[in-house]
């Protein structure tokens, strides 16, 4: 099968396309022929090892699992001895960010893992980036015990992280506030969001308001600058670790003084989650926001675009078949 392997850290450049046999399939597993992934920050991350601690997940010295992806949607293709779950000729999708795998023609994944059925008149492309933005999003809002009456801003509303998380604020009964770009003021909008601010003209931490959750779906902002915006009770979450780390430095003295604070979940996501976002994706709840489909080809280049911090929700790769 073909795929695209990365052997040591570094830039987008040490992705290589190689030849490598079809993966083994355990008596638990099934076995997909990927029809579409994605390349995203989870990717670039591992890639990159930017931030030394993923190193203790990927491998210390050089990558443990060479092909990355950890989206992916295709079709099952074989199943383990003891497989029930899913038959051959089911389409699935779903998320592996231990294993990856999603950039190459086929993958095998635990039957019982994150995967489920794509819904009902989904495309693979459609699919393939369903999980990995709506997940991380879906942690962050419920670290902040987001629901009916909340108040959230949103930096970064267009990213895939931040576009997931307008539409689920929105579901669980928030006031969303979103800040983005001028012109994509309007798809911000037609994502849920209550009021939504250019960032390109207006610094949301001058603009008065009062909010449960002020959460950077991009990293780029701080506490410090936004902690007169958040209620006595409320939190600050960043998907980044800040300068020098101190998003998780201040979420862990946060455990020592009442008041707005910073909180730094950890993201985990399961079976169930992926059972979740099929269902909110069947009721029209939440649709990943797209930026662009590119061929199989182009991976490299898709690591470049998505470093680039200017992509708009997801970059789906199309994965060819003879």
């Amino acid at each position: 099968m073909h795929a695209w392997t990365y052997r040591r850290y570094g830039a987008p450049d040490v992705l290589q396309r190689e030849e490598l046999p079809l993966p083994k399939v355990g008596e638990k597993d099934i076995l997909i022929r990927v029809h579409a992934t994605t390349v995203n920050r989870t990717d670039c991350g591992f890639r990159s090892a930017e931030y030394v601690v993923s190193r203790l997940f990927s491998g210390i010295w050089k990558p443990k699992q060479p092909v990355l992806g950890c989206e992916f949607a295709g079709v099952v293709v074989a199943v383990g001895a003891s497989v029930t779950r899913f038959v051959p000729g089911d389409r699935v999708f779903g998320f592996n960010d231990q294993h990856f795998g999603g950039h190459a023609q086929y993958l095998a994944t635990p039957a019982e893992g994150n995967v489920a059925r794509i819904p009902q008149g989904w495309s693979y492309t459609d699919a393939a980036p369903l999980t990995e933005g709506s997940h991380y999003a879906w942690c962050d809002l419920r670290a902040a015990n987001i629901g009916a009456g909340s108040r959230v801003l949103i930096n970064g509303a267009t990213g895939a992280i931040g576009s997931a998380a307008v539409q689920l604020a929105v579901h669980f009964g928030a006031t969303v506030t979103a800040v983005c770009d001028t012109p994509n003021m309007e798809r911000v909008k037609g994502l849920g969001a209550h009021r939504v601010i250019d960032r390109l003209t207006t610094d949301f931490t001058k603009e008065p308001g009062t909010y449960d959750l002020v959460f950077d779906a991009v990293g780029k902002s701080r506490f410090k600058l936004c902690k007169h915006l958040i209620a006595p009770d409320g939190c600050y979450i960043s998907t980044e670790l800040g300068p020098r780390g101190e998003n998780i430095w201040q979420a862990l003295f946060a455990l020592f003084y009442r008041g707005p604070r910073v909180r730094f979940p950890l993201p985990t996501i399961s079976q169930a989650d992926v059972e979740q976002i099929r269902q909110w994706a069947e009721g029209g709840v939440f649709r990943p926001v797209m930026d662009r489909i590119m061929p199989f080809e182009e991976v490299p280049a898709a690591h470049r675009y998505a470093e680039t911090g200017t992509k708009i929700g997801n970059i789906v790769i199309a994965v060819p078949h003879p």
